[in-house]
Order: C-alpha cells, then structure tokens, then sequence
C-alpha cells in the first residue's frame, strides 16, 4: 500500500496479493481502533487493493480510498470503491471526513509535514486519526543488508532508501505541530513471517534498491542480501520472517476548526 511512489517503486496488485497480503490481514486490530460509525465519512490514505477500505464500506460508513499506484486503484475500484489516483503529499480534501484512517502506507511518503498537513486539512473539527505504518527500526536486517550490498559497489545505498521510519517522539512532535491531539502511540514489535521465499518480498518492497542497479546485476545483488540475513532470518525449516516495527498512533482534532498555517 502506498500513496506515492519512491523512484523504482512499481505496485502490481497481482503481485500485491501473491507475495504481501499479511500486510492487510494484519490490520484488524487497527480496524476495531477505527471502530468505523455508519453514516461516517472516512479517508482511507493508502488504500492499496482496497481490502481495508472495503472492510470499513461494510461496517456501514462511506468510504473515500486513495493510492498513487494506478494499478492498486484499478483494484480497488473493481471492489466497487470510490477509489482515487492521489499524492498522499498533496491531499486535495478539505473538512471532507470524520476519521482518516491509514495502514502501511505512510513510511512511503518522505515528506511527513505536507503529510499530515493535508491529513488535519481532510478532516472534519473532532475528527480522529488511525493510523498504522514503518516506525523506528523497522526492517532494519535487511535495509542494513540492502544499503551494505550497494555501498560495495560504490554506490550510496542511504540515498535509495524509500522510506521514512520515524520514531513514536518525532512524531507525535510532528502531530502536535499541526495541532493534532495525540491519544495514543507507540512502536509495536512485529516479527512477521512472509508467505514464501525473501526473494519474492524484496521484488515487492526493494525495486528502489533493485533499481540502483543494471538488470543482469538485479538476481545477484538480491542473492548476496539473503544469504546476508539468513542466520537472523530464516529459521531451520527454512521458514522467512522479518523485522517489522510498526508504529501506531491515533489522535484528533479539536473540536473548533484549526487556522490554517
């Protein structure tokens, strides 16, 4: 799930749904925090395939869904969702919803501040925010493994990284800036196990890394980062797993509307 697209960064929906679709299973406990009302407006940012969004439709709220990657909106839209081709660094809203609700998407957009400027914008005086997404040291095995690889081919891996991962201070500071009030949020510990081989999720989360690269070098170069994280990674029935940190956080809006800054 995203909301805009780092260079390199290509979401297939087909590819999407074979190789990461624990990232949406993964969201109910976020869902039941939504605890979506019928009648409500809610802006899913990110919405990716629309699985999510379509959860929340049938909890009796409307739903606005929104993504970068054109083919995840034509996925979502084959749900039958209101689903739009959107920045999530140049949210167009305005007091348009009750809640804004966003899982794994976030860490995608490098520029946090326009961010959850349009988010504040988006929503309605009271509304609330529920949000999951990268945090902290989120997947730092195999970012380590990915940036070392490119720094021994003289290549600066830092600067093809795609994410932003803060931590639960940054942001809530970045929150609070923009008049948000923070109910709640902390980095969450999540070891996930993948559905196949680390292959398949570097394909789908690491084309900017892949990218830095001439494709004959891209089967190697991934080669040379599993066999890097193997020992902490992969267990002895040869099972993958990786190093999530997620960061939650749910908060509002005063009940006055904010002036604009």
């Amino acid at each position: 799930m995203n909301s805009t697209q780092p260079a390199g960064q290509r979401w297939s929906a087909e590819r999407y749904v074979r190789n990461a679709r624990f990232v949406s299973d993964l969201g109910a406990p976020l869902l039941a925090l939504l605890a979506p009302r019928p009648g409500e407006s809610i802006l899913d940012l990110g919405c990716g395939d629309g699985v999510l969004s379509q959860q929340i439709e049938e909890m009796g709220a409307k739903v606005i869904a929104v993504d970068a990657a054109p083919d995840m909106v034509a996925a979502a839209r084959a749900r039958g969702l209101d689903a739009r081709l959107m920045d999530g660094q140049a949210l167009t809203f305005d007091a348009d919803f009750d809640a804004l609700f966003s899982n794994a998407a976030l860490h995608w957009m490098r520029r946090p501040d326009a961010v959850i400027v349009g988010m504040r914008r988006a929503l309605k005086p009271g509304g609330r925010l529920v949000a999951e997404f990268g945090g902290g040291d989120n997947v730092a095995t195999v970012k380590a493994a990915l940036i070392d690889g490119l720094d021994r081919r003289g290549i600066d891996g830092e600067s093809f990284a795609p994410w932003y991962f803060p931590d639960d201070v940054e942001y809530r500071g970045r929150l609070e800036a923009q008049g948000f009030i923070v109910d709640d949020i902390a980095l969450i510990d999540r070891p996930t196990p993948l559905p196949g081989p680390l292959d398949d999720w570097l394909d789908t989360f690491c084309e900017s890394f892949l990218f830095a690269l001439p494709e004959s070098d891209h089967a190697p170069f991934k080669a040379e980062v599993v066999e890097a994280v193997r020992p902490q990674l992969c267990d002895d029935q040869g099972c993958w797993s990786v190093d999530y940190v997620r960061l939650r956080v749910v908060a509002h809006l005063p009940a006055k509307k904010l002036a604009t800054k």
